[in-house]
């Protein structure tokens, strides 16, 4: 395996699980009694009946071709897999919700098990014949003897299918994926999750070709990205930086090249959350409920262990790591240093500096109050701030926090509440890497 497909599948497994089992990790949270994850594939008029989710999963590629282009699509989900507790009464086993034998505890609870099949290579005459694959999962039971008793686990057989094909968009080849659940319409919703394709996503990889970026394209491929559509995915590049080869079709949204911190030392299943929050969370658990979640599910024991396990060094690796997103680019403060020999939090550095005069440059050009820029958010800390992107807006102060990290504070141009926000300081802010200069006559050293 490539170091591209292991960056991957890394990402793939963190999407595959998440929401599988939330914090507290207990089955007695309400949130893990109703447990719900991104890209689910209900069984046939599970949506309609209202006992589950929509049965489809679809999106448009680009991929600009060789002279040998093949394609191979690797589809993934979950299986649902039920675990009955049975207590051993005499030679007879007997249903229980839980079942305590030492210091050990096992509870009745729905586990899942990783399905994963991988189809072509496609070569690109073939692709221009639609392809149908089915997608079948056997159902079964596993019997686990356990003391004093038995953990019965039983899976509902799968049912799906794969359609692919291609057609020529201007000088590309435009690939369309599609995953449809095909089982029978369920009778209730047990049954509607028991035959749901859950986590579903596709990692695909183009031989003799190269895809191009559905986020970030070339403008000689803008129009044709316009016109691709998607449905319950989010098709992002995968693997290392620069590589064009693999694509991962997420339920979730991602940006191009999404990797795994290297600080995370194992899936949390929240990704709501951050790594240090969810750990630290976990080791203020008492040691009842660390056992009640270890009853709950494998995964959540395995969670407990290593929260409890982790070295003070590996905590303190997860408080966070600063880095500039886009390396090369020219940030220059000119907000003025504190004093040497004076502390940031006494109150005499405040004098240092004046967020309403201060500055910052931005490739070259002064950015500070009245500036005029055009917004690019590319934080996303908070999905509004999509809402912003290539608005103009007048700059209004210029910060500088104790790590030398520079905010600039806006109010948008075309907002009729301008006036307000900047009068009670209400305002957006950004980092300079996603703000575009607009006043370039203006001298950098005014």
């Amino acid at each position: 395996m490539t170091a591209a497909w292991e960056q991957a599948r890394a990402v793939a497994d963190a999407v595959l699980y998440e929401g599988y089992l939330l914090y507290p990790y207990r089955a007695s949270s309400g949130k893990n009694q109703s447990r719900w994850q991104f890209g689910v594939l209900g069984p046939a008029q599970a949506a309609q009946l209202g006992l589950g989710e929509d049965d489809t999963l679809s999106t448009e590629l680009l991929v600009d071709p060789g002279p040998d282009t093949a394609l191979t699509i690797v589809v993934r989900f979950l299986q649902l897999q039920h675990r009955a507790v049975e207590r051993d009464a005499l030679g007879r086993f007997e249903p229980v919700n839980e079942l305590t034998v030492a210091d050990h505890t096992w509870l009745s609870w729905d586990e899942a098990v990783e399905c994963e099949l991988s189809f072509g290579p496609f070569t690109e005459s073939e692709l221009a014949t639609p392809q149908t694959l089915p997608i079948v999962i056997a159902g079964g039971t596993d019997v686990e003897h356990v003391d004093g008793g038995r953990l019965l686990r039983t899976r509902a057989a799968l049912r799906g299918e794969l359609t692919v094909c291609s057609e020529a968009d201007d000088d590309l080849l435009r690939i369309n994926l599609a995953v449809r659940n095909t089982a029978a319409a369920p009778a209730d919703k047990n049954t509607a999750i028991a035959r749901s394709l859950i986590g579903t996503h596709l990692i695909a990889e183009v031989t003799g070709g190269e895809f191009v970026s559905l986020l970030e394209p070339p403008e000689s491929a803008a129009s044709a990205v316009g016109r691709c559509r998607r449905h319950r995915c989010f098709p992002v590049l995968a693997g290392r930086p620069g590589t064009t080869t693999l694509m991962l079709v997420s339920p979730i949204i991602l940006y191009d090249h999404p990797e795994i911190a290297e600080q995370s030392e194992g899936a949390l299943f929240d990704s709501t959350e951050i790594d240090e929050i969810l750990t630290l969370r976990v080791m203020t658990m008492t040691d009842r409920e660390k056992a009640q979640a270890r009853a709950t599910d494998p995964r959540a024991a395995e969670i407990i262990d290593r929260c409890d396990a982790m070295s003070p060094e590996a905590l303190l690796n997860l408080h966070g790591v600063l880095r500039n997103p886009h390396p090369g680019t020219e940030i220059r403060s000119l907000v003025p240093e504190v004093p040497e020999g004076m502390d940031w939090w006494d109150p005499l550095a405040d004098s240092a500096v004046a967020p309403n005069i201060d500055a910052v440059l931005v490739n070259g050009v002064r950015v500070s109050r009245d500036s005029r820029v055009r917004l690019h958010p590319s934080r996303r800390a908070d999905a509004q701030d999509l809402f912003y992107a290539d608005k103009v807006a007048r700059v209004t102060c210029v910060h500088e926090t104790v790590d030398g990290d520079q905010q600039i504070g806006v109010v948008l141009e075309d907002d009729p509440a301008a006036e307000m926000h900047d009068w009670y300081g209400r305002y957006l802010y950004f980092a300079p890497d996603e703000v575009e200069p607009l006043n370039e006559g203006i001298s950098p050293w005014k």
